[in-house]
């Protein structure tokens, strides 16, 4: 499995980026996927979900600003985040195929993407 990720990038608080995850050698249509981040000095956290079917879920943190979504024609998971903050500045990691159960994403038997940082700053 690969996957590439990109549109991360430097933004002024308020504003919007949308990130992309492309997958390959993965059928992506039967799969739940993931959005993390890690800020400096932190663990990893999940902020969003989407399932096979279109489930999504979200940390609270980002609910009403950030929104995930998925494209199977073109293998694609992606994650609009708006009005962002400053503690909205990590790297992005998007995870696919991790197993979704009982309301709870699991990452462990996904791939993981190389990482976009995101930095919102004045």
């Amino acid at each position: 499995v690969q996957l590439v990720e990109s549109g991360g990038g430097l933004v002024q608080p308020g504003g919007s980026l949308r990130l992309s995850c492309a997958a390959s050698g993965i059928i992506f249509r039967d799969n739940a996927m993931a959005w993390y981040r890690q800020a400096s000095g932190n663990q990893r956290e999940l902020v969003a979900v989407i399932t096979s079917g279109g489930r999504t879920d979200y940390a609270d943190s980002v609910k009403g600003r950030f929104t995930i979504s998925r494209d199977n024609a073109e293998n694609t998971v992606y994650l609009q985040m708006n009005s962002l903050k400053p503690e909205d500045t990590a790297v992005y990691y998007c995870n696919v195929g991790g197993q979704y159960f009982l309301g709870r994403y699991d990452p462990a038997f996904g791939s993981w993407g190389q990482g976009a940082q995101v930095t919102v700053s004045s």
